[in-house]
């Protein structure tokens, strides 16, 4: 008995488990590891990639899939970037924009995003287009928009620079002094994690989404309007991809059209790392939390122990591969 709830709770927080031995067997290896500075630089680093990956849970959950989540993070940092330019800057975007409220940009940027987003809700609800070749087709699109938008007079695919300084606050400002500080972008991703906690376990929405992942049939017997909810779900990705653009340009100070570049990959591996199941209806906030913190770890940690980038891209996919094939295992038990 013992032992079987020993199996079940490795089972159960396999993830956690993980993360624990990845960060002790760094910290051996080097003990600076373990400092407020590295574990704020982590938190950093983690906290546009886990707004991403939250989005694309919310479409993994449903038993879809979305190839276009980093294209939207390009867009969507272009637009706020143009837009949040100092008056002065010598190659400013638009010339003549006065200045605006910094808020407006940023809901211009989010609102763009959620557009997007209804648009792969609706190619692939009403139309019946298979989620992968659907985002794949406006990943495609997407990029090319953004290239068009980003080669526009007078700027012409130049990076873009110049931010205002209460726009790139959102990205490098804390609230606090040195290591003991917390990043503003730090407390965002928090508060986003928060608000999606609650929409996964708290919220109608949340219900039927792990209701259509689980059976899409049985949820429109039970009387669940899939279409209409399948609609709000890449809607609200889309969102959340949005918001991810415009702290990103925050973070690095600029943006050019190749920014978010398969950014989705990471954010699906991290999920699925995380306990989100590639086959649907399965699937938690803390779990998105976790995997993105692994794969932050993993680059983050074996850099810093000196550990070359393609070694760091084998072991990414071998924990990749292992989680897949421990999410169908699973789920081939329980058939």
């Amino acid at each position: 008995m013992n032992t079987k709830k020993l199996q079940n709770f490795i089972t159960e927080n396999a993830i956690y488990i993980v993360l624990a031995v990845l960060v002790i067997g760094i910290a051996i290896y080097d003990p600076s590891f373990i400092g407020l500075n590295t574990l704020r630089d982590i938190l950093i680093q983690s906290s546009t990639r886990v707004i991403i990956a939250l989005g694309v849970a919310f479409i993994l959950i449903t038993g879809g899939t979305d190839l276009s989540a980093g294209r939207m993070v390009g867009l969507t940092a272009v637009i706020s970037a143009s837009m949040l330019q100092v008056e002065n800057y010598p190659r400013r975007f638009f010339p003549d924009l006065p200045h605006l409220p910094l808020l407006v940009p940023i809901l211009i940027a989010i609102i763009v995003g959620l557009l997007f987003g209804l648009v792969n809700g609706v190619i692939v609800s009403k139309f019946k287009v298979p989620p992968f070749i659907a985002t794949l087709g406006t990943m495609v699109a997407i990029y090319g928009i953004n290239s068009l938008y980003f080669d526009m007079e007078p700027n012409q695919s130049q990076p873009i620079g110049g931010l205002r300084d209460d726009f790139t606050t959102l990205g490098s400002g804390s609230i606090g002094s040195g290591s003991y500080s917390l990043p503003y972008i730090v407390i965002i991703a928090i508060i986003v994690c928060g608000i999606v906690w609650v929409m996964f376990n708290k919220t109608r929405l949340g219900k039927n989404m792990y209701a259509i992942g689980g059976n899409e049939q049985a949820a429109k017997v039970s009387g669940i309007n899939v279409t209409k909810y399948l609609i709000m779900i890449y809607s609200i990705a889309g969102a959340l991809y949005g918001l991810a653009g415009v702290l990103e340009a925050a973070r690095t100070g600029g943006a050019t059209n190749n920014y978010g570049n398969m950014y989705e990959l990471d954010a699906i591996a991290a999920c699925v790392v995380g306990g989100v199941s590639t086959t649907g209806g399965i699937g938690t906030v803390p779990g998105v939390m976790a995997g993105v913190l692994i794969f932050t770890v993993i680059n983050y940690g074996l850099t810093f122990v000196g550990v070359g980038p393609y070694w760091q891209q084998i072991i990414k996919g071998a924990i990749i591969v292992a989680a897949v094939a421990f999410d169908m295992r699973k789920y081939a038990s329980k058939k």
